[in-house]
């Protein structure tokens, strides 16, 4: 069959990206698994150049194999970037990035209403003599108003897990090019097709891949892709032996070399296999998990039993209006609080189809109690910053039927 028909449909892109992109051998539609560690050279002079970066190839595969090559591909296509790297989980990829592009002495501007180990992360970050301060990154003055000569960056996410707190991107990306700081972006919650970060101005935007990108429990994986908008001849620490001629290629190089090769976060060749394999339905899902989220958040919006709902596709929502005109659906997350006096751990047990289980982006729809599990380190004072109350109930969306769904709730609600 002739390969020259570019498809421009998202999830046609998908569906052939594995094919059309890596061109596996034998006519395989998806790239093989590779497990091999080493690999070997006929001409010593080749694994020469190919260590030294002179030549393409794999070496060990800590740094690199055809399977986390063809996934780092089929991300950045997704991302329309310039390049692409692949960890073992979206952990890895944030925190192997950042210990790779900053040194003691460097501030980062971070938002409040971080993921639980995203927030543990820095904190540990900060020991290491990086200066951390946390905003409300909603309103971008905040994010000016904590700038200093030594900030390197700006990290939020663009829906906040749990409270769907929305980060005002266009205003923080406009600040960061004004001062040339690298714009960090977890757009986890909201992959493509929801969301594109590259016309946004991001620098960097990170994904854990285990969540809407793989959407089937199966596999972990993360990643960071280089959108192709930061100068990286203006950033300080990239060391000369990474200034590759091609200068787009100088911060992933860095990120290749001192995050994934010297800590050593390598993507499994069997999860990379999944997770391609997940991506190809990523728009079918995504889409389905948002119109279910929306008609349930409504419906749970109406009910006597619910003191308030967190969800951005509600008129009410403080970011609404902003998260209709960056967003294509208003993602699949959403948090409740019951009202007063009921038991979320009782209300949890009634559900009958829902999970009670922490993950995100998953085929089925879970739940979990926020406070005592996924923030349970977090200070009674810090969950109050990031508007984590101790009763509220976070419902990752799946791709069930949404009568199904609004029956379990509506039966749990009742045994209140």
């Amino acid at each position: 069959m002739s390969s020259n028909h570019v498809p421009k449909g998202f999830t046609t892109k998908r569906v052939h990206a594995d094919r059309l992109l890596n061109r596996p051998q034998h006519g395989a539609v998806h790239e093989p698994i590779t497990k091999s560690v080493l690999f070997d050279f006929d001409n010593a002079q080749d694994l020469i150049d190919v260590f030294q970066g002179k030549k393409v190839g794999h070496v060990y595969s800590r740094s690199s194999t055809g399977s986390a090559n063809a996934l780092q591909n089929m991300v950045n296509d997704l991302e329309s970037g310039v390049g692409a790297v692949c960890f073992s989980t979206g952990m890895a990829a944030i925190s192997s990035t950042l210990l790779a592009l900053l040194k003691q002495g460097d501030h980062l501007i971070v938002s409040q209403f971080l993921f639980g180990n995203t927030n543990s992360f820095f904190s540990t970050l900060s020991r290491f003599g990086i200066e951390i301060t946390y905003v409300d990154v909603t309103d971008a003055s905040n994010v000016a108003a904590a700038y200093q000569a030594n900030t390197r960056g700006v990290f939020c996410e663009t829906i906040a897990n749990p409270v769907t707190q929305v980060a005002d991107i266009e205003r923080i990306a406009a600040f960061c090019s004004q001062n040339r700081l690298l714009f960090l972006l977890d757009n986890t919650m909201t992959p493509a097709p929801l969301f594109e970060a590259k016309p946004h101005g991001v620098s960097l935007v990170f994904t854990s891949l285990t969540k809407y990108i793989g959407g089937h429990a199966n596999a972990l994986g993360g990643a960071v892709v280089d959108c192709g908008n930061y100068d990286w001849t203006q950033y300080p620490h990239i060391l000369p032996l990474y200034q590759v001629a091609d200068k787009t290629q100088w911060g992933l190089t860095q990120i290749r070399k001192r995050g994934l090769r010297d800590m050593g976060a390598t993507l499994a060749p069997e999860a990379a296999h999944a997770l391609a394999v997940g991506m190809e339905t990523l728009s079918l899902r995504v889409t389905k998990m948002c119109k279910n989220a929306y008609e349930l958040a409504r419906f749970l919006d109406a009910h006597d039993k619910v003191k308030a709902v967190y969800y951005p596709g509600l008129e009410h929502h403080p970011q609404h209006s902003r998260s209709d005109k960056l967003f294509k659906h208003f993602g699949g997350i959403l948090s409740v609080d019951l009202v007063d006096g009921a038991d979320p751990v009782a209300f949890l047990d009634a559900l009958s189809l829902v999970l009670c289980a922490t993950h995100l982006g998953d085929n089925r729809t879970l739940a979990l109690p926020v406070a005592p599990t996924i923030f349970f380190e977090n200070s009674a004072q810090e969950r109050a910053e990031m508007g984590i109350t101790d009763t509220m109930i976070r419902l990752s969306i799946g791709i069930e039927d949404s009568e199904d769904l609004i029956n379990d709730f509506a039966q749990g609600l009742a045994k209140i």
